[in-house]
């Protein structure tokens, strides 16, 4: 091994089976190994792999291979946990590239759920359900697609859309311009259900902005690309956090220092305990844009 060559970089240049999925910036675990001897000639973990290290309380012969150079002999183990992995390694190191699974991006992501579906859909005819879901996404579709952004996933009556996975600037302020149509959208319906079934029908909707992994999901030859991280589960809370505070269109403070000069608040609700996430955050209600020439 060259003197700043990392454990990482040896397996592969050896063409050896060894996982890693974040394209070797530590943004993952994958590539750990076990450090059987030699440890004391690995020098201590550079900032990024201290930060995982804490995060998976690892302890001192556990190391990041992507961010280990050792300045000797070492005698390693790698993390392999099976045939298939096995298996999943050796492409990786028949590449012999830091090819990531994923990259990282900043995006709006918005959640939408329809209130009180279950009891809904108990009251309908399933075809019937069917022809309100289509009608519903179909408009929901038009909206976020106005607006710049696409829809990613649906779950049952729920949606995720993506704002900004191709950079856009403005990603933010398209993701609440959005929602707000979106509830346009929905007012209008509104009256076409209730005459059809006698069903009141509202929507509520969180958006976030936030750091995900961008990538393909899926099993082999039926992946498709979607995103993952904490942006993604803070925004589908953030919409169910709507139920419980009586409102409709809710977004978050990182979200809100963004677009403030551009959207009118309704209520603020500064101690918001999210499910899955420790202490409280704010999250403002949004009723309306302003006129641009106030911006």
């Amino acid at each position: 091994m060259a003197s700043d060559e990392t454990i990482l970089e040896a397996s592969l240049r050896a063409g050896l089976p060894h996982a890693h999925a974040c394209g070797g910036v530590a943004r993952c675990s994958t590539c750990r190994v076990v450090v059987v001897k030699g440890l004391e000639f690995c020098g201590p973990r550079n900032e990024a792999e201290s930060v995982m290290a804490e995060k998976l309380h690892f302890s001192p012969e556990i190391r990041l291979a992507c961010q280990t150079a050792p300045q000797g002999n070492v005698t390693v183990r790698r993390m392999v946990l099976d045939d298939e992995d096995a298996r999943h390694s050796a492409r990786l190191a028949a590449q012999k590239t830091f090819a990531s699974v994923g990259e990282d991006k900043e995006i709006a992501v918005l959640f939408a759920d329809i209130r009180g579906f279950t009891s809904f859909t108990e009251r309908l005819p399933p075809y019937d359900v069917v022809y309100v879901l289509n009608r519903y996404f179909l408009h929901m579709g038009q909206a976020i697609g106005a607006h710049g952004g696409h829809i990613n996933n649906y779950m049952g009556d729920g949606l995720m859309a993506l704002f900004g996975v191709s950079g856009t600037p403005d990603a933010p302020l398209r993701a609440v311009s959005a929602g707000l149509a979106m509830l346009a959208e929905v007012d209008k319906l509104k009256p076409v259900f209730h005459e059809i079934y006698g069903l009141d029908f509202d929507i509520g909707v969180g958006v976030h902005f936030g750091e995900v992994i961008l990538g393909s999901l899926g099993a082999e030859n039926q992946q498709r690309l979607t995103v993952i991280g904490d942006a993604v589960n803070f925004a589908s809370r953030i919409e169910s956090a709507n139920k419980a505070n009586g409102t409709r269109l809710l977004i978050s403070e990182e979200l809100y220092e963004i677009v403030a000069p551009h959207v009118q608040t309704g209520r603020h609700f500064p101690h918001t305990a999210i499910k899955g996430k420790s202490g409280s955050y704010q999250l403002l209600e949004i009723i309306g844009l302003n006129p641009p020439e106030s911006v």
